[in-house]
This record gives C-alpha cells, sequence and structure tokens, in this order.
C-alpha cells in the first residue's frame, strides 16, 4: 500500500481550504484518509500552515511520501528538514557526519611539542621557507 501525505480539499466553491492528511494513494483526493495532521489556508494574508510536525515526522519515517506541494508546506513547517537531518542527509552544525564502514578513519595529525619561546620561535623559522 503507497501511503502519500496529501493535500485535501475543503471549504466552498471558490473559497478553498485544505487539511494535510495521510492517506493511501488509491483513495480519491477527497476520500478516505488515515490521520489529518495539519491544515493549510491560502486565502489568509499570509497564508495560514499549520502542520503538526511530530505526526509528520512519523509518517515520513515509515516511509510516506508527500506530494510536491505538501512537501513545500512541510518546509516551511520545519518538517521536511528535521526528517531529513533524522535521515542523515543534511549535516547541522556542530555534529560530524557518522564514518561509514567503507571509509578509513583520517590519520592523527602530529603536534608539535614547544619548550618556551626560544624553541618555539626557532620552530617558527624551521616552517618558514627563506625568501629570495
Amino acid at each position: 500500500m503507497a501511503v502519500k501525505i496529501r493535500l485535501k480539499r475543503m471549504g466552498k466553491k471558490k473559497q478553498p481550504t485544505y487539511r494535510v492528511v495521510v492517506a493511501d494513494g488509491r483513495s480519491p483526493r477527497d476520500g478516505r484518509f488515515i490521520e489529518a495532521i495539519g491544515r493549510y489556508d491560502p486565502r489568509q494574508e499570509p497564508s495560514i500552515v499549520e502542520i503538526d510536525n511530530d505526526k509528520a515526522l512519523d509518517w515520513l519515517r515509515k516511509g510516506a511520501q508527500p506530494t510536491d506541494p505538501v512537501r513545500k508546506l512541510l518546509e516551511i513547517s520545519g518538517a521536511w528538514s528535521r526528517f531529513k537531518v533524522a535521515k542523515g542527509e543534511i549535516h547541522t552544525v556542530g555534529s560530524q557526519p557518522t564514518p561509514s564502514k567503507n571509509m578509513p578513519e583520517p590519520p592523527p595529525v602530529a603536534e608539535a611539542v614547544v619548550d618556551g619561546p626560544a624553541a618555539a620561535e626557532d620552530a617558527v623559522a624551521e616552517t618558514e621557507e627563506p625568501s629570495a
């Protein structure tokens, strides 16, 4: 069963509002759904986007595929970036990507031991190239 996260149209004629729902991909647009996880009102200024990010993240982890308009709404609410971070496709500041099994670890960096200011000046002089 292909589960989709998509928009269900609500409201009167010429006055649409939408619910963000999780539904079987074979069911009709405004038909049966599994769970409602949010709402979208494009007629307000600015548009109202209310999505339960925890429920959306849970369904995305289970493999539900969002439609293109819903993916944009998930990006606005922040659920899409949380899903990408949890999946490991986006690395945040301060986090290290987990090393894969096939990649060797980088060699350790050698550190110079310096005893006093005179030794430090000698070490700097050795690393600098003489100017011609």
